[in-house]
């Protein structure tokens, strides 16, 4: 399983990725693509699913009863993690003819953590089509070491080991190559992309491409119990929700896997939790299945969503951080989140059923809350619950320097919130 989720990572540098290898395994395992622009036709049992933006994807199995009888049962995640956009015009050429790229910084990243590390880039090229309505969309990944943000010489800045501001439009631009001819007149991100997509400059529109890290997924540790990767938060849990219905057999319940991207920009999007997409979605099914309005509402009433959004893991070494009472342990289990000012769905109620989906699959449980005076983020639960009333928890497994270009798990972790999600699906 763990090899399957190193093997998933790597193949999902950005958004875009992500849901195409979501929706290569769902085809792969006879779920249906249906175009949201059409009407929604659908047998009375099977599995499907939908894309927005090619950048979030909403997959459902049809339980065998009534939806406003049993209702859905939901595991929500996103799939963008923090990192750095590249700009339009991006290449800048400096003395010597090094070439950079003008970046922008998309949510909120550890700067210090892409530093002086093999990067390279990935995300979707748009090309020109049939006319102006309609152009072509490619996805781009590139798989070789393309670029590095190189830090400043110590001997430059004595400072640098007692905290430096960074700026993120001077600090943080990746080095690209170095113009080797004349005539070469910079394009070399242009060169690039039309090498790996076999396309002309003419034919290049526009671009959404991002940085990633180029280093591989690995484990490490002296039982390799421990998870090295980027983009953890929050690709683990939605590939743990993927191997859930994947692996769940159809029963009464329409089981939901929903991956919704912009999460780390405040998700106002639409492909993100805060757009109407998913709930007119939900809306669309019932209507399929001959319900009404009225039955829809019933539906959501007797639904449940689990808020798939991985957790703060106690770090060893900044124990002062932590809620003295409440901070998980890695290698502990799910983490469930509380949050006083409803930054997180989770109630008492909540908690209770997804704790006991915990231990009724033989998984261990955590909860977290933030330190008092340490501000905490939020995530999608209470997001879509402002729209879309549907009793939830919000949770995740815990990691460890989130928000890093390299994120730290626990195997055991992803193994437990599997089996919980699929237990959460088979109930």
């Amino acid at each position: 399983m763990i090899e399957r989720l190193i093997d998933r990572l790597n193949s999902s540098p950005v958004n875009f990725l992500a849901v195409r290898r979501l929706e290569t395994e769902l085809q792969a395992a006879g779920f249906v693509c249906l175009d949201a622009a059409e009407p929604l036709k659908l047998p009375s049992d099977g599995k499907f699913y939908v894309k927005k933006n090619d950048s979030s994807l909403y997959a459902f199995r049809l339980g065998t009863a009534s939806l406003a009888d049993a209702g859905f049962h939901v595991i929500c995640s996103h799939c963008d993690s923090p990192t750095f956009r590249i700009k339009p015009n991006a290449e800048m050429t400096a003395d010597g003819g090094i070439v950079k790229l003008n970046t922008e910084v998309y949510g909120g990243p550890i700067l210090s953590t892409w530093f002086d590390r093999p990067l390279s880039v990935a995300g979707r090229v748009v090309l020109r089509g049939a006319d102006a309505m309609h152009p072509v969309c490619r996805l781009l990944h590139v798989k070789r070491p393309l670029l590095q943000i190189s830090s400043l010489a110590i001997h430059f800045n004595r400072q640098v080991n007692d905290g430096v501001k960074l700026s993120k439009q001077k600090d943080t631009l990746p080095l690209l190559g170095i113009l080797n001819d004349e005539l070469e007149r910079g394009n070399l991100l242009q060169q690039i992309i039309c090498t790996e997509l076999s396309v002309s400059p003419e034919q290049i529109l526009d671009f959404d491409l991002y940085l990633y890290d180029a280093t591989s997924a690995c484990t490490f540790g002296a039982h390799g119990e421990f998870l090295s990767s980027g983009r953890q938060d929050d690709l683990t849990m939605a590939f743990a929700s993927l191997e859930a219905i994947l692996t769940c057999r159809e029963n009464s319940r329409t089981q939901v896997v929903a991956v919704f991207d912009n999460e780390e920009t405040g998700s106002q999007t639409k492909q993100g939790a805060g757009s109407p997409f998913f709930s007119s979605l939900l809306r669309r099914i019932i209507l399929a299945q001959g319900g009404d309005e009225a039955a829809f509402w019933q539906c959501v009433e007797r639904s449940f969503m689990v808020s798939a959004d991985n957790a703060h893991a106690f770090h060893p070494n900044y124990g002062e951080k932590y809620d003295p009472t409440n901070h998980p342990q890695l290698g502990g289990g799910p983490v469930i989140k509380f949050n006083a000012s409803q930054k997180y769905v989770s109630d008492a109620v909540s908690a209770a059923v997804f704790a006991e989906i915990c231990r009724e699959s033989g998984v261990p449980c955590q909860r977290f809350v933030n330190h008092s005076d340490v501000a905490g983020g939020s995530t999608l639960g209470n997001i879509l619950s402002a729209s879309l009333p549907l009793r939830g928890v919000d949770m995740g497994a815990p990691i460890l320097a989130m928000h890093s270009a390299r994120e730290t798990g626990a195997v055991r972790d992803y193994e437990y919130c599997v089996r919980a999600f699929a237990h959460f699906y088979g109930s």
